[in-house]
């Protein structure tokens, strides 16, 4: 079957022309009495496009930095403004500034952008071994708040030391680019489950425990925590990040840096952006309480000086589909008021309670209904992976294994 995607753009042959050697099943999906082109197919795999390592910044619920690739190189041209209204971890961030478009990024958790930020401004490694040799921390610090289940005292106490030397920093306005990515890289850091972290083993690093529940892992494994050499983690970790980065992407990277904006507030009411300046979105939402944001993020919080509660209940996690296609509704007047003429939105959503809610179509008609053209609504389906085993998916036909995209277009 011969596959032309109708999109009225300057680039329409690209996406058709993109899509067609995949061999996609074409269908059609009806929601909320409106119907739009379904196409289903493998577009993108981590081994299509390996990732800059700098990605690897652990964050709950993000997705795969060929996603926004895809979009970027398929609807956008060098110079473009591409923004992330529900930024995370910084993906789509991190994917635009490689590709030097513009960025803008928003998220209602500042902690995305001090995870975000900082990777389009990349250290000289010996300049970084030499801040880090300079700190000098006071032995013997405590918390405020009961850490001894995570960290070695020793540990605990030149975490405390960093912590205070980073907000004084931060007060004083003396941080600088090397601060904030000691900051970021130190954040990644605070619980693993290798050696490569701070902590005593624990679970992986986007999902940070409680105190309780540590406790009784430690008892289960019968394991203390061990002392943890705080600079040489982050040395390491940091030059991790860096394996795969080239001198010119860290030159383009500055350059994206210097005319990037992160945002920290409510994707309904964008803070000084200019109506129609945005040429492409590429993000994906809260899902319908998957994620438990404080829970999840409290011990970053809280070396960060940022109240996890105050943040959590401002998010967007419900268990109502109509309160989350309401808050929805709000984030697409915003989009349509933000967006370029023709310019695009790609709008990734999963399939939750085990794949029997489609959240596209929902979105669909709240897209139309804001002013929006739907072009096609895209199905990656991709194979079981390990992201997939952490949230005890078994196949392609439940929870975020599939990514489900609708593409809408501004007239």
């Amino acid at each position: 079957m011969a596959f032309v995607l109708s999109i009225r753009h300057r680039r329409s042959d690209d996406i058709a022309g993109r899509l067609r050697p995949f061999h996609p099943l074409i269908d059609t999906v009806e929601a909320g009495g409106i119907s739009a082109t379904r196409v289903t197919g493998e577009f993108w795999t981590a081994g299509q496009r390996k990732a800059s390592s700098l990605h690897e910044v652990s964050y709950r619920a993000c997705f795969k930095p060929q996603l926004p690739r895809f979009f970027i190189d398929l609807l956008t041209q060098p110079g473009d403004v591409v923004f992330d209204p529900f930024s995370g971890r910084g993906t789509t961030a991190l994917e635009a500034g490689l590709a030097q478009r513009r960025i803008v990024a928003n998220d209602m958790n500042p902690l995305s952008a001090m995870l975000a930020r900082p990777r389009l401004f990349v250290p000289d490694l010996e300049a970084l071994r030499q801040r880090l040799s300079s700190l000098r921390f006071r032995t013997g610090r405590r918390a405020d708040v009961d850490l001894s289940m995570f960290y070695h005292p020793r540990t605990e106490s030149d975490l405390i030391g960093l912590r205070s030397y980073l907000h004084r920093r931060h007060r004083n306005g003396s941080e600088d680019a090397i601060d904030r990515w000691i900051r970021m890289v130190a954040t990644n850091r605070l619980t693993g489950h290798s050696t490569g972290f701070f902590s005593v083993y624990t679970l992986p690093p986007n999902q940070a425990i409680t105190a309780e529940r540590q406790r009784m892992i430690n008892r289960r494994l019968r394991q203390r925590p061990p002392e943890r050499d705080v600079r040489s983690i982050i040395l390491r970790k940091s030059a991790s990040l860096l394996r795969t980065v080239t001198p010119d992407q860290m030159r383009v990277l500055r350059e994206a840096g210097r005319h990037a904006r992160f945002i920290t507030g409510d994707a309904r009411r964008v803070r000084y952006v200019r109506a129609g300046s945005i040429r492409l979105t590429v993000t994906s939402p809260p899902f319908l309480n998957m994620v438990d944001y404080a829970a999840d993020n409290w011990l970053r919080c809280w070396f960060n000086g940022i109240d996890a509660d105050a943040v959590a209940d401002r998010i967007t996690v419900t268990s109502s589909l109509t309160a989350w296609e309401r808050a929805m509704d709000g984030v697409f007047a915003e989009l349509h008021r933000l967006t370029a003429p023709g310019g695009w939105v790609a709008f990734e959503v999963g399939e939750v309670r085990r794949g029997h809610l489609r959240l596209d179509e929902s979105i669909l008609p709240i897209g139309v209904r804001r002013g929006f053209e739907c072009r096609a609504v895209l199905i990656n389906q991709q194979r079981f992976t390990k992201t997939s085993n952490i949230w005890g998916i078994g196949n392609n036909h439940s929870g975020t294994n599939t990514n489900r995209i609708v593409l809408f277009q501004r007239a």
